[in-house]
């Protein structure tokens, strides 16, 4: 059928394709594909006996294939929209591809096509099989590229003859201040900005108003320009076209096409200009690095700005209680998967993991083949690597930006992950019980000098960045002003001059106090000026800081602080440890605020400093915009915890859709955990009542008892203290419930979050780094202390770190030191 998907390039299990020793069977009626090693298992656990075995061999070198002959294939069309895990598709080689039916018990092989002997129904099935398209394709349609038509304009297009020359670089909107995303117009040369996009680059729209005002088609996207051509866009006929005489029109304006290069990643050299520095020394660029091979070695496939993902599952599968979670319980985790196992989230844990430790994928090429290679002048592809397709497709599923093929921030992908990792047990012990610690908030209205001390999870140790403390400020200054005069001359920019911020200045940074916006003292029953303290109530076995190096700017385009921090190998945080209730402090009262729900929802104005607060902490803006709407403006920290109860939604970052008057309980409040109930509360009540610290089903019940009155609610709750306590056994019965898909079920403890407490001293050995200007752009790379020596993981390539930048860091892996 149509909507089949058809898994004929990658094993269920492995990494196995049809390119591997033993190619690929395709179960003829699950459409699942499986190596040599798993194929018995799946037959002995379906019993399904027919299948599709898919090989594909190199024959050999093709004679001037280099330059520019295309090589034989034989069979080729068996394999139709074939996508392998490597590089077999090169021009430079001839492969055969062969296809048989494969009947199991007894391996019966019949050969295709066999049109005399198989029965038409059979040979219609293998047909639309082999042509059947990637299942990757179907997911993420967007994701891949429609052939350009020529414009009609490129042919006729008049250019006009005003003198006009592009610079190599400093570009800059000339109706407004912006530099990223500018499109040149190939009739009189303006420079312009073009709107804002899904990925992140902005614009105030002056490229097509221009277009609206003079008529001229055509315009190039600055950045795009290589020697092989460049992103062309026909305003008249509202889509990117290509433009056969690109070179000729960008020459009139002083372009010379052949001397754009375009760096690796498949970023332009002009997008990188301003940052040159960051790009080359993060990467390692200039310096032979000697490639690594063997377990724990291996790389992975840049499937399209997924280098946040390959970076951090480096990261993870570096730490041994992962390794053991997950590689160490393979077997059990296979044989307990269920018949599809590329929906089982163990499954495709386990089968990363070994994809990364085996070292069955990472193998040096042998001494006489590097010999026989130089002595023939060819060089035969390489199967080294994984391309994690299938885990990407499966760990993104219904998520709206990691579905996506555009940039995404790894630390928000590394909550996704942990998040997944906490809903799907594998064991007694949950692996991600590493990173999570317990946060003491001592919070203190200024006025009535009373405090407050609350607790709650985390998993990440968010550092500021404290850009007042920079050590090499006046470097600075005269950087920006010679920046400034470039400018103004057109000239190039000068040599980029990096902060210096010392990283005890950020650790002084986030232990000072922080002003509470909107802060309600119960002691006043008012607001109030109140300040808040952060402090370890527990120490994790790994802690993970991040350097908030995001920002947004005045135009609420996200901005990245270029900043070299001088972090420690060994840091000490014990200063940090919580203290509790000290001698003399005075409790605030246990009172709640009062809440106002206006009657016309439109009323609400939302707290925009409060969804500043929460959009630095990573979490997409209209995400903000919603937890401060739907917590009725009570500040960021009920707004966060608003957050962290819906950030699994499907419709999490979708715009906020404000309901009309009367409609207050609409999709939002039947958006969450209210399947099969008819009188489900609005959403954004419960979400006030569970912030409080109430429990999920407790702030339900108290709803319904009270015809969703919010104030009766909680005189409610107060009044019936019993209700408290016997809310915890009906939460692990419907925890239970959301986790019956889990293969195995891990024993849940009712004693609160499971902690590994211990000293607060810790050793670096692991450190991800971000090239670009925002974390919607740009490159990911990812350095590990392996067995004494730094280690490079930039997607497929592993090479030994011969200067690992370890002050350009975006996330920080550190393990604790055993006392």
């Amino acid at each position: 059928k149509s909507g089949d998907r058809v898994y004929k390039t990658e094993c269920a299990f492995s990494y196995d394709s049809p390119d591997s020793e033993g190619g690929l069977y395709v179960c003829m009626n699950t459409f699942l594909g499986f190596g040599r090693e798993h194929i018995e298992r799946h037959y002995r656990k379906t019993g399904q006996c027919v299948y599709l075995h898919l090989k594909r061999r190199v024959i050999e070198k093709v004679p001037g294939a280099s330059g520019g002959a295309l090589p034989k294939r034989r069979n080729a069309k068996l394999f139709l929209d074939l996508e392998t895990n490597s590089d077999l598709n090169n021009d430079d080689f001839e492969y055969e591809d062969e296809a048989k039916l494969v009947i199991f018990p007894d391996h019966y092989e019949i050969s295709l096509p066999n049109i005399e002997e198989l029965p038409a129904l059979v040979t219609i099935a293998c047909d639309a099989l082999l042509s059947a398209k990637s299942p990757y394709r179907k997911q993420d349609p967007d994701s891949w590229e429609e052939e350009l038509q020529a414009s009609k304009h490129a042919k006729t297009l008049v250019q006009l003859d005003n003198g006009v020359r592009i610079p190599p670089s400093g570009w800059k909107c000339s109706k407004c201040d912006l530099r990223e995303n500018l499109w040149l117009n190939l009739t009189d040369g303006s420079v312009l900005c073009g709107k804002w996009f899904f990925d992140g680059s902005g614009g105030n729209g002056h490229a097509i108003e221009h277009y609206k005002e003079t008529g001229y088609p055509l315009a190039v996207k600055l950045g795009t320009i290589t020697p092989d051509g460049a992103d062309v866009y026909s305003f008249d006929e509202e889509e990117p076209v290509l433009d056969p005489h690109i070179a000729k029109h960008l020459a009139h304006f002083g372009i010379d096409m052949l001397q754009m290069q375009v760096a690796e990643n498949g970023l332009r050299d002009n997008d990188i200009k301003p940052r040159v520095s960051e790009w080359e020394v993060i990467q390692e660029a200039g310096v032979k690095l000697k490639p690594m091979y063997g377990p724990g070695y291996t790389g992975m496939k840049n499937l399209g700005n997924s280098c946040y993902l390959n970076a951090v599952m480096q990261a993870i599968f570096s730490i041994p209680e992962f390794q053991r979670a997950y590689v160490g319980n393979l077997p059990r985790i296979f044989d307990y998967s269920p018949l599809d196992p590329t929906q089982d989230f163990n499954t495709q844990m386990a089968k990363l993991g070994h994809g990364l430790l085996s070292g069955q994928y990472s193998k040096p090429p042998m001494k006489s083949e590097l010999i026989e290679q130089v002595m023939k002048e060819e060089h035969k592809p390489q199967h080294n690597g994984i391309s994690p397709q299938m885990f990407k497709a499966f760990i993104s599923k219904d998520h709206p930006e990691f579905s996506s093929t555009r940039q995404q921030d790894a630390q928000e992908f590394f909550l996704h992950l942990i998040n997944l990792v906490e809903r799907n047990p594998v064991g007694s012990e949950n692996p991600s019980d590493v990173f999570r610690f317990l946060v003491e908030e001592r919070t203190q209205c200024c006025q009535s000098r009373k405090v407050r001390y609350t607790e709650r999870v985390d998993y990440i140790m968010q550092l500021p960045v404290a850009m007042e403390a920079a050590t090499n400020k006046d470097e600075l200054i005269a950087y920006e002003l010679k920046r400034r005069e470039a400018e103004a001359a057109r000239r190039p920019p000068p040599e980029l001059v990096r902060a210096k911020i010392p990283f005890s200045a950020c650790l002084q940074a986030f232990s000072e106090p922080s002003n509470v916006e909107d802060f309600w003292s119960s002691a006043l029953q008012a607001k109030s000026a109140g300040v808040k303290t952060s402090r370890f109530a527990s120490f994790p076995e790994y802690l993970v800081v991040q350097i908030k190096k995001f920002t947004f700017g005045l135009d609420w385009i996200p901005k990245k602080l270029d900043v070299s921090i001088d972090m420690p190998d060994f840091l000490d945080i014990n200063h940090l440890r919580a203290r509790g209730l000290q001698p003399g402090e005075e409790e605030l009262p246990d009172i709640a605020p009062p809440i106002i729900i206006p009657d016309d929802p439109k009323a609400l104005d939302i707290d925009e400093s409060s969804v500043m607060q929460l959009a630095e902490m990573g979490f997409p803006l209209e995400a903000c915009r919603k937890a401060v709407y739907y917590t009725g403006n009570l500040g960021a920290e009920v707004a966060f915890n608003w957050i962290i109860a819906h950030m699994e939604e499907p419709d999490f970052a979708e715009p906020l859709v404000i309901p009309a008057f009367g409609e207050v309980a609409s999709s939002e409040a039947a958006g969450f955990g209210a399947v099969g109930l008819d009188n489900q509360p609005p959403e954004e009540m419960v979400a006030i009542i569970i912030s409080m610290g109430f429990q999920r089903d407790l702030a339900i019940q108290a709803l319904k008892a009270t015809n969703n009155n919010l104030e009766r609610a909680l005189e409610w709750i107060f009044s019936h203290p019993e209700l408290e306590e016997e809310t915890e056994p009906a939460l692990d019965m419907m925890n239970m419930a959301n986790n019956a898909n889990a293969n195995i079920l891990a024993e849940t403890g009712s004693e609160g979050p499971r902690i590994k407490d211990g000293s607060g001293r810790y050793e670096l050995f692991g450190f991800i780094s971000h090239m670009g200007t925002s974390t919607m752009s740009g490159h990911y790379v990812c350095h590990l202390k392996k067995e004494g020596r730094w280690v490079i993981y930039n997607d497929l390539r592993v090479c030994a770190s011969e200067r690992p930048p370890k002050d350009l860091g975006y996330i920080y892996f550190y393990h604790r030191i055993p006392s």
